[in-house]
């Protein structure tokens, strides 16, 4: 993804700006796929299977799963990323502001919630109480977060005020860390590169990869995700642009009068797969180019889309008036499809350029598609985002919103969170005896909720989203810097 986050998995890429912006593409991914030069192209070929709608034998249980499990959710706990002393260590006054929350990860039972003003703090959700703030400099200014799962640590993407926001470096600090309270037991990533603008380090959960560009010298680098070793690098001043999918990459060269050079090259070792030119049509700007395994896309300004085999070089076009430029892409590589951001509305595409689903009820709150506030299940199934309410939700008015919860196969909406049917969290836990929270640690102590905002409020303006699919949880965070924890 360039230029913002992802929501369920799959490549992060992240440039070097002062500020964070909305990016256009991401990829989601139930589980890692590893290849190993020709013979990893093939056998990821060889896996695109067609999982049609009609072949989902468990369709209507997993539906009927699904309901249930986010039949009952209610608001239980608030939390807060400001304050007013600002993180111990932090000197910059704007740091210490009530500001958005931009991103949210979850790592086992910890929540960590980024704000624009560049704060980041981790909470705990046996204790519902903030560990620590992950700034560990005065001046540091945190950007970007990404959970490594291959060593159970997270990684933060940082500028500095003292380099005027120029470049970027990254820290990798072990998540037993922050539990105990070490937020600076972390160490430095990629320290040999010059990550300035318009360099940029794209984190691919997918292939357990990470890229990087220095923009300096004009050279790609590609890292384990496991160890942080370098793999090998690419040295070509002609190439544009790399898209990162499972098992490989493309290279997209500098654009011909008439045709743009493109290579694909194995994504464990850089060696050359394929090179071929695809033709364009002269004078005509590309609104995009992107590679899903052997299915090429290319949309040009006012043309057709096109779907091109890059085994067989068989071309499939979609009418320009039935595919409109998306803001954003979802690929889903369990399903073989893929998703569309265009106007606050989601759709479902398969590789033969036909439509799958459109959804019933899912219009989006943000027109800009950020998909901080959208989460893709690893199942692939469902996608949970921050919605427009209903116009006749009598408590939905100005920003607030809802949280809807809808099937991406078959569009349908099966459960919504908003402000008419969410009653407000009590004071006194009625859990009983049968309370996960470490706050009723006693038969006679009541759980005591720190809630503050009506459900409404909670509802309103949300700025980043994010499930959790071991705890059935869903984490939201808004305008004032406030998370709140929704579950059942």
């Amino acid at each position: 993804m360039e230029g913002g986050s992802s929501s369920s998995g799959g490549g992060r890429k992240i440039t070097v700006s002062p500020r964070p912006c909305c990016g256009r593409r991401v990829v989601a991914n139930k589980k890692p796929r590893r290849g190993g030069g020709v013979d990893g192209f093939v056998n990821s070929v060889k896996k695109l299977q067609r999982r049609e709608i009609s072949s989902n034998r468990d369709r209507g249980f997993n539906m009927s799963d699904s309901q249930e499990r986010f039949r009952n959710i209610l608001l239980q706990e608030e939390y807060d990323t400001h304050d007013p002393k600002g993180p111990s260590s932090v000197v910059l006054p704007f740091l210490r502001k009530r500001s958005k929350i931009i991103e949210i990860v979850a790592a086992q039972d910890i929540v960590f919630a980024l704000a624009q003003s560049g704060v980041c703090a981790a909470f705990s959700r046996d204790t519902n109480e903030r560990i620590c703030f992950l700034n560990v400099s005065p001046d540091e200014i945190i950007r970007n977060l990404f959970y490594n799962k291959n060593n159970d640590s997270l990684i933060t993407v940082s500028v500095y005020a003292s380099d005027s926001c120029s470049s970027f470096k990254c820290r990798s600090t072990g998540i037993e860390y922050i539990r105990r309270v070490k937020p600076d037991a972390g160490f430095a990533l990629f320290e040999s590169e010059s990550l300035k603008w318009p360099g940029f380090v794209e984190f691919d959960d997918v292939n357990g990869k990470v890229l990087t560009y220095s923009a300096q010298d004009s050279i790609y680098k590609v890292f384990d995700l496991k160890n942080y070793t370098m793999l090998y690098c690419i040295s070509d001043k002609n190439v544009q642009e790399i898209k990162i999918s499972p098992g490989i990459m493309l290279l997209i060269f500098a654009k011909a009068t008439s045709h743009v050079p493109l290579k694909i090259l194995s994504i464990e070792d850089g060696t050359v797969l394929k090179s071929f030119n695809h033709l364009l049509h002269r004078n005509k700007k590309v609104d995009f180019i992107e590679q899903f395994n052997e299915k090429l896309l290319v949309k040009q300004e006012n043309e057709n889309l096109q779907i091109l085999d890059v085994r067989t070089f068989e071309l499939t076009e979609v009418s320009r008036s039935e595919f409109m430029t998306p803001s954003a892409f979802i690929f889903l590589y369990e399903n073989q499809l893929f998703l569309t951001f265009r106007n606050r509305t989601v759709a479902v595409w398969n590789f033969r350029g036909e439509l799958v689903t459109s959804f019933e009820d899912h219009l989006l709150w943000h027109p800009d598609c950020n998909t901080n506030d959208i989460y893709i299940t690893s199942d692939q199934d469902l996608i949970i985002s921050y919605c427009k309410a209903d116009s006749d939700d009598s408590l939905s008015e100005g920003n607030v919103g809802s949280i809807n919860v809808s099937n991406i196969l078959t569009g349908k909406c099966l459960a919504k969170v908003r402000a008419s049917n969410s009653s407000p969290m009590a004071n006194e836990c009625s859990s009983g005896d049968n309370c996960s929270s470490s706050a009723c640690n006693s038969r006679n102590r009541k759980h005591v909720s720190k809630i503050r905002s009506k459900v409404a409020e909670a509802l309103e303006d949300i700025t980043a989203l994010f499930y959790d699919e071991e705890r059935n949880e869903i984490y939201t965070g808004n305008r004032l810097g406030l998370v709140h924890v929704w579950s059942n």
